[in-house]
Parts: C-alpha cells; structure tokens; sequence
C-alpha cells in the first residue's frame, strides 16, 4: 500500500546525513531539530505557532485537554474515521455525539451538525479524512455562532487547503481553534516511527499545549498542570525536516497517481472514484473506491494473488464497535457511515508509484470486475 522503502531511496543521502548528525549531537530529546522543524512546519501551512508531540493521538488528546473541558461535556464528531478522533473524547470522561459523514467527500456532513448541538455540547471534531477537508467556512459560522470549540482532525490530510467564499487559501488544520496531525510513517508527511503536531494561531493556547505536553513543566520540576509525557524526539524531528523539504513534490507525486487512477477506471460502472470537493484540494493520502454490487471479499483475494494489496478503511463504523456501544446507538442511525463500510476498497497510494504500475493495477481490478 506505501513503499516507504522507494521513497527512502530517492532521499538517501539527505536522510542520512540528518540522522547521523542527530546520532553525532547525542542530543535525542528536545534537540534543536525538533524546534528548527517546529518553526518551518509553521511556515510552510500558515499555523502561528506548532507543537511537536508523540503522535496524532495524543495531538487530539492534549487539544481536549488544553480547551478545559470537563468530564461529561459533548464533543461531536464522526463515525466513520480511525479510533483516535473518538479514542481521547472517552478517556478524557466526554462523550462522543455522532453525525454522518456525506456520501461523495466520506467527510463530515456540515448540515447535521447543528441538529446534534446541546446544552452539554462544548466542541466539534471534524475529520479531514483521506487527504480532503471538511467544508470548515459554514462549519466555522455554526461553532461561531454556538461558542463551541473547533478541533480539526487532520491526521490524513497535512497540505491539503480549504478557499473560502472570499477567495482566501487556508490549510487544513489552521482554521479551527487547534489542529491535530500525525506522523505515522505512512501519512503524506511521516515519520519513522510515531510524532504529531498541533497547529494553532493562538499564542496563549500554544504555550498551554506545550507545557502540557512536557508533563505539565515549565520550568524543571515544577508542575503547573496536569500533563503528559508527549514529545517529537530528535531522530524523528530531523526525519521531518528533510520530508518536508519534498512534501509538495510527494503531494503532486500522489495527485498524479490519482489522476491516472481515474482516468482508467472511468468505464467501469461497478467502481466509483473519489470525488473531490469543490471547496477543498485534495491530497491523497488514500486512494478510496465504492463498488456498487460487487463481493468485495473476493476482489480483495483475487487482487491479491497478482500481488496488488488492498484495505478497507473502515470496515466497521465507530458507533458500531463493541468499545462503544454505551453510547446507545444502533445500527441504521448513520446509513452513510454504515454503507461505506461495506463498500469501500482502498487501492495503493504512495509517492513510488508509476503509470506501468497503475495500469496493471487497473488492468487486474477490471478484468476481475467484469467477471462479475
């Protein structure tokens, strides 16, 4: 699904020569890399200020935490996205309010939200699922007019940009009150092994997720707030910092790949490609089809016996899952959500891959197709 290793190689030298410069400095926690990247991650998507961390989950997590929100208060967001973005609403004693997401963007559907809005509700998780954004401008008006935070998921979708009805750019995580994203090494800018970040262009705030983020500390020994033990270690910071001098060729690597993608699968009436807002570019980080009567199960087996993976993301809807069945939902309250989950497939998405790739791809998932 993501050839980490091809990608290594185009940057070898780069990489190399960061990492032995961190191995050589000795300096592995909080060394200047982590603030050097900080500050150029900052610059590149028009964030204030950046808050290094462990990884997206904890982003998510110290973004709650940094809000002040209390045990019982409502966070909505969506069903259909990875545990995280529902993950840290309960450990932190929250409850999770679901609204679907819309059938075209698999993002959240903007027009169910105020519906779902309470007295006990306090924020809104919008998920920038799969490389697009949620459409922020009338989410940003309800939450405005509500006095509710904004925490943008935007794990799957760094670079990704939103343009607003007054024609201005913004990039997927700088709009809401934080953004969150993650660096697991196969998200468009990943690391190798875990790190997050937090976007946010409030000053106060910022400093807040900093100081929680380092066990709630700011000076040595001395504990302000209750916090975690979350930071970006040097190696991974000096992994970024070369990543992202090439993240827009890697984005225009993926949008390539999708393109192509597109125009080859454009005849065959069992698959629908990924549909792509008219408010927000799209990045790619997965490539996601809907198939329309067709046995998944056997494509995905036959794919992968000429060697071509695949994945489901995501088989079973959040509000479904064993983990959460106290919150008293049932199966039909989200048919979206409900929906993709059983039809959607994920082909590979990754900057290595070329048009002779493709086209086998294409050519494999066709034939079987038309078996059917």
């Amino acid at each position: 699904m993501v050839d980490l290793q091809g990608q290594y190689a185009k940057i070898k030298g780069e990489m190399d020569s960061a990492l032995q410069e961190v191995l050589a400095s000795a300096r592995f926690v909080r060394g200047p890399e982590v603030t050097a990247f900080e500050e150029e991650l900052a610059s590149y998507t028009g964030a204030a200020h950046v808050v290094s961390c462990a990884s997206g989950t904890d982003a998510l997590q110290l973004a709650l935490m940094a809000l002040g929100l209390q045990p019982g208060d409502e966070v909505i967001t969506v069903p259909f996205t990875f545990v995280s973005t529902v993950e840290v609403i309960a450990l932190l004693g929250l409850k999770p309010v679901f609204v679907d997401v819309r059938p075209d963007t698999f993002c959240m559907d903007v027009t169910q939200v105020e519906s779902a809005i309470t007295p006990r509700t306090k924020a809104i998780i919008p998920v920038h699922l799969f490389g697009q954004c949620v459409d922020m401008e009338p989410l940003l008006d309800i939450a405005r007019r509500h006095n509710l935070f904004v925490v943008e998921d935007a794990c799957q979708a760094i670079g990704a940009q939103v343009r607003f009805s007054d024609g201005s750019p913004h990039t997927a995580g700088t709009m809401g009150h934080i953004g969150c994203t993650s660096f697991f090494p196969s998200k468009n800018l990943g690391c190798y092994g875990d790190g997050g970040a937090l976007f946010t262009q409030d000053g106060a705030l910022a400093e807040r997720l900093r100081v929680m983020a380092n066990h709630g500390m700011r000076q040595r020994y001395h504990y302000e707030c209750v916090g975690l033990n979350s930071r970006l270690d040097t190696l991974q910071a000096a992994v970024l910092r070369v990543k992202l001098r090439h993240l827009d060729e890697f984005t225009a690597a993926r949008q390539a790949a999708a393109a192509d993608y597109t125009a080859a699968l454009a005849d065959l009436p069992a698959v629908q490609t990924p549909a792509i807002a008219p408010h927000s570019t799209h990045v790619f980080h997965q490539y996601t089809l809907k198939l329309e009567g067709v046995a998944r199960q056997p494509l995905m087996e036959h794919l992968s016996a000429a060697g071509i993976p695949t994945a489901i993301y995501y088989p079973v809807p959040l509000h479904l899952q064993e983990a959460y069945v106290s919150l008293g939902y049932r199966t039909g309250d989200f048919p979206v959500s409900e929906t993709l989950a059983q039809c959607v497939l994920s082909l590979p998405m990754h900057t290595e891959l070329d048009r002779e790739q493709i086209q086998y791809i294409v050519r494999i998932l066709s034939q079987e197709l038309q078996k059917s």
